[in-house]
């Protein structure tokens, strides 16, 4: 099975530093054999890692809906933030890409929905998120893994990996997979590795973030 990273991301999001190039150089030293690079509103430093790496990396994009979080996988145009949440899918549609939800139930972020929201999406994506290694209170996940089983949904789990430490601490096992009409095909049959990232992982955002603020007032 192909052990899949879906959820990462390098510093062509506003809270990360990672370089492309470090980030691949980390997922095949890490055993990865799928990087799903899933920046914020971006796929620039997706492309980027893709050119170093092409059977490694698969474009993806953590995209903000006005209602919540949408990660996608096998991106080929750039979706720009904001718009509401089936417009951002029928964009996404319209490229065939793999449709997700990022932490779905994560009350401290800011890209949490309300599960009447997620009613109204739910029967034109792929999978949600039923695992993210940043969930600090492990209720949201929970929560995420019984609201996939009420409605017979697939799941993805993901480090939402910032820095190169947090690469790999959740992936997904995947049989072969070249296209994402096969990863729709073999999400059903995934089996997962899981782990929590520690809590102080969000300063590395925060730290990220501020930096980048002082960087561009210099």
């Amino acid at each position: 099975m192909l052990v899949t990273e879906f959820h990462c991301h390098t510093n062509a999001s506003k809270d990360s530093l990672t370089r492309p190039e470090d980030l691949v150089r980390a997922a095949r030293k890490k055993g990865l054999d799928r990087l799903i690079i899933t920046d914020h509103n971006s796929i620039a430093g997706a492309v980027a890692a893709q050119a170093l790496d092409p059977e490694l990396v698969i474009v993806g994009e953590e995209i903000m809906t006005t209602r919540g979080e949408i990660l996608a996988a096998y991106v080929t145009e750039e979706i720009p933030a904001g718009l509401s949440p089936m417009e951002t899918i029928q964009r996404l549609k319209g490229q065939g890409a793999f449709i997700s939800v990022s932490h779905p139930f994560d009350e401290w972020r800011k890209g949490a929905w309300k599960e009447s929201d997620l009613l109204e999406i739910i029967p034109y994506v792929d999978a949600i998120e039923v695992f993210n290694s940043r969930c600090m209170d492990p209720q949201f996940n929970v929560r995420a893994q019984a609201f996939a089983e009420k409605y017979n949904l697939p799941g993805t789990v993901g480090s939402d990996a910032h820095a190169i430490f947090e690469l790999g601490k959740s992936v997904v096992l995947l049989d072969p997979f070249q296209s994402p009409d096969e990863m729709r095909e073999g999400i059903r049959h995934a089996k997962y590795r899981m782990k929590l990232s520690p809590w102080w992982v969000h300063f590395v955002s925060t730290y990220a973030k501020h930096k980048k603020k002082l960087a561009v007032g210099v």
